[in-house]
């Protein structure tokens, strides 16, 4: 499987990311992160991120988290293949260090496989 993240890799409509915030089949919390997952029916997992100004003041920050978890995504997308996830940042998250965040984002990957199979 191909490791990057493409556009059929990803959430891009308001359809897309609703089917999974009214039926999410699965969630895992974090301190300062939430996922949520449905299954898609295709091959591929897509991802969706919602880091709102409101989460994460900073620009700078927001594009940092969301680097840390594309990058989380892209490594893992073979476990998480048929699922459709959004990650929803929490206030808080700017402080998380990229350590500290991408081993949390590892274990709500795992949380959520868990519950899959």
């Amino acid at each position: 499987m191909c490791q990057g993240f493409s556009r059929d890799k990803r959430l891009l409509d308001a359809e897309q990311f609703k089917a999974v915030f009214d039926a999410p089949d699965s969630r895992a919390n974090g301190r300062d992160v939430l996922l949520l997952a449905r299954k898609n029916g295709l091959q591929a997992p897509r991802l969706g991120l919602v880091i709102g100004k409101k989460s994460v003041k900073l620009a700078v920050q927001r594009n940092r988290l969301k680097r840390l978890i594309r990058t989380a995504f892209r490594l893992n997308q073979s476990a998480l293949a048929g699922l459709d996830i959004v990650v929803l940042a929490r206030k808080g998250l700017a402080e998380q260090g990229n350590d500290e965040f991408t081993r949390q984002l590892e274990s709500l990957w795992q949380r959520l496989l868990r519950k899959f199979k």
